[in-house]
């Protein structure tokens, strides 16, 4: 299994000063140190680093451009694959055609170094964008097949349901014969499955769930994947999951880190978003349903350490973060996708968590 970094570019409140002077100040910062962090990492046998797009989600993800941080990393590290985790797909956020030139000028520039991961995203983005949110699943799959056919094809034209596109030279080409490895995110089994089926490599971004309901993705995955239909010449049969990981020289360090408040605010902004910009339709008791630690630790029924207990996150020193990766090897996962710089976490503990994954584990 190898060990692979997440960067949604976390930048929590407060922001110190008033806006937007502290939001700035803190978004910069926070690029900054994704970077530092990153090239570290390209140091120390990490695999590929992973850049999500995600829109409009303040605290959480400020990371909307992963085809310009790809970019940046292309010229600053060496040895790290460069994941777009992921492009979405649906045509309002960007046309097929957009996504083909980007991913292939980002694989150019990084020497064939593109990993190509695909998404449709959730409501709160897609109805900003203007997204037919029936249509996201068909327009995913026509724009998967419309770009790669721009990769492949000197000229190309496409007549689909959703896109129409006159013949044209869609300049330039990647590096990567025929085109980077394509990965599709899920949440659930049945994505799983969809991913499996269509030769598609699995992106299993659900996080903070017993590992035994992983192992069931990833059997479902598999299981397609043995009857696959590619959509694409790249048949791509790999698991990447990820989750929150921290990684100290001894336990009392990492909870001097503020590991259980950062592990805490993580989850705690995730439902509170959740709640708010996709569910706000569904009743107080349907809530507590979907995000049942709320509830709990605001009764004092739950503590975060019951994460890390079950081996939800990995969190400890190199000997106990390296059981826990164990585990997660053993259910079938390829690629464990370590989310380092989340929550109120400082900087330089970010770092030593990067430092003791690379020389120790």
């Amino acid at each position: 299994m190898k060990l692979d970094l997440l960067y949604e570019v976390d930048v929590p409140k407060p922001w110190g000063k008033p806006h937007p002077w502290g939001q700035r100040e803190a978004e910069q910062q926070a690029y900054k140190d994704t970077l530092e962090q990153i090239k570290l990492a390209d140091t120390l046998g990490f695999f590929t680093t992973w850049h999500v797009e995600h829109h409009f989600r303040e605290g959480r993800s400020h990371s909307p451009a992963p085809e310009v941080i790809i970019g940046a990393l292309s010229q600053c590290t060496e040895n790290l694959r460069l994941g777009f985790g992921v492009t979405l797909m649906p045509h309002a956020f960007t046309p097929p055609m957009r996504v083909a030139e980007k991913v292939a000028t980002a694989d150019i520039l990084s020497g064939g170094r593109v990993e190509w991961g695909t998404g449709r995203s959730t409501p709160m983005e897609q109805i900003a964008f203007g997204v037919d949110r029936e249509a996201s699943r068909d327009q995913w799959k026509e724009a998967i097949e419309a770009v790669v056919g721009m990769w492949e094809s000197e000229y190309f034209e496409f007549h689909g349901k959703f896109l129409e596109f006159p013949r044209r030279m869609v300049t330039p080409k990647p590096v990567q014969d025929p085109h980077p490895p394509p990965w599709m995110a899920a949440t659930s089994d049945g994505s799983a499955a969809v991913a499996g089926s269509l030769g598609l490599g699995l992106l299993s971004f659900s996080i903070l769930q017993p590992i035994q309901r992983m192992a069931q993705h990833i059997k479902q995955y598999r299981e397609a994947a043995a009857n696959a239909r590619p959509i694409t010449r790249v048949k791509n049969n790999r698991v990447a999951a990820y989750t929150l990981v921290h990684c100290a020289d001894t336990m009392e360090q990492a909870e001097k880190n503020g590991i259980w408040d950062s592990v805490w605010w993580w989850y705690k902004n995730l439902a509170e978003f959740t709640i708010e910009w996709e569910l706000p339709h569904l009743s107080t008791e349907e809530q507590d349903k979907i995000f049942p630690l709320l509830k709990a630790q605001t009764t004092g029924d739950f503590d975060p350490r019951g994460f890390s207990d079950a081996d939800m996150i990995v969190v400890g020193t190199p000997e106990q973060c390296l059981e826990k990766m164990i585990k997660y090897e053993e259910l079938g996962v390829d690629q464990l996708i370590c989310y380092v710089q989340f929550g109120h976490l400082p900087h330089e503990s970010v770092m030593r968590t990067i430092e003791l994954l690379g020389t120790e584990i």
